[in-house]
């Protein structure tokens, strides 16, 4: 098992270092229709509850906080700009008065993304990173942003109609070459992109395994590496758990995520996956 490699990642203001330690992205939906039932909207919190909840994610571990306005579950139907702005904005206006952490916007939608950062968000977590919008690149060069490139094809709601891969794992490198090639040549530095290989995204629960099983092969990119594979379907493939009961199981996913290469790990359950990223950390650089 080789180590992996230690990157900077620069976002704005904050430079982080990955590779040394697993860094955690704690998800903070304000949607009322996330799949996990997590969306602080479902819960009929306020925005005192929701910046709260960012909060006790960084008391816990968290070393980034992805805020998203827009369900990206299979199936979901997208919101208007207006409404996402007025759903992630004053969350993270408030956040980053609070916390020392980045911030990051969940979103594929420019005009999101300009009023997200504008706010005090950091990094962008595009879904549509293969291919990605050049507008949204231009954004993210203007702010001086980190970007996070995530494979997906189709939109939430046709996505799993588009599962064919002659070669899952070569398509997704190919793809995201391209976007980062995108990136480069509008002038986004490689020190501030990251790539996410999208689990759940236009991918069978089988793709996903085997995504997860030759994460190293992503390496070639020499990039930092994000999995999100909190709570994800494909765990009830195997389990057949609801979105709620799979902790355990999705502990078992970070640590095998981080053993096969990744940097940063996108989670519900902070201080539990901290935890299990642990673990895992002390077994990759044991010497």
């Amino acid at each position: 098992m080789r180590r992996r490699k230690t990157f900077v990642v620069q976002a704005r203001d904050y430079r982080l270092s990955v590779g040394e330690r697993t860094l955690l992205m704690g998800i903070l939906n304000v949607t009322p229709d996330s799949f996990s039932g997590d969306g602080v909207l479902t819960q009929g919190k306020d925005l005192k509850a929701a910046v709260r909840y960012g909060l006790d994610m960084v008391r816990q571990g968290a070393d980034i906080i992805d805020v998203g306005g827009e369900s990206s579950r299979p199936g979901a139907t997208r919101i208007s700009v207006a409404e996402e702005i007025k759903r992630v904005v004053p969350v993270i206006r408030e956040l980053s008065r609070k916390i020392n952490v980045p911030i990051s916007v969940d979103t594929y939608k420019p005009d999101v993304a300009s009023a997200a950062l504008d706010a005090g968000a950091s990094i962008v977590n595009v879904i549509k990173g293969t291919p990605v919008s050049e507008r949204l690149l231009r954004i993210v060069l203007r702010y001086r942003a980190a970007i996070v490139l995530m494979h997906m094809r189709g939109t939430p709601k046709t996505m799993q109609r588009h599962v064919s891969y002659k070669d899952v794992l070569g398509e997704i490198t190919l793809e995201f070459k391209k976007s980062i090639e995108k990136c480069i040549r509008i002038g986004i530095k490689r020190d501030s992109i990251i790539v996410d290989p999208g689990i759940g995204f236009a991918k069978t629960a089988e793709q996903n395994f085997l995504i997860m099983k030759n994460l190293s092969m992503f390496r070639e990119l020499n990039l930092p590496i994000l999995i999100g594979p909190s709570r994800k379907s494909f765990i009830a493939k195997v389990l057949n758990l609801p979105a709620g009961e799979r902790l355990i199981p999705t502990a078992s996913t970070v640590a095998l995520s981080v053993l096969g290469g990744a940097h940063i790990v996108r989670v519900h359950d902070v201080c539990e996956m901290k935890q299990s990223a642990e673990i895992a950390d002390a077994v990759v650089n044991a010497n």
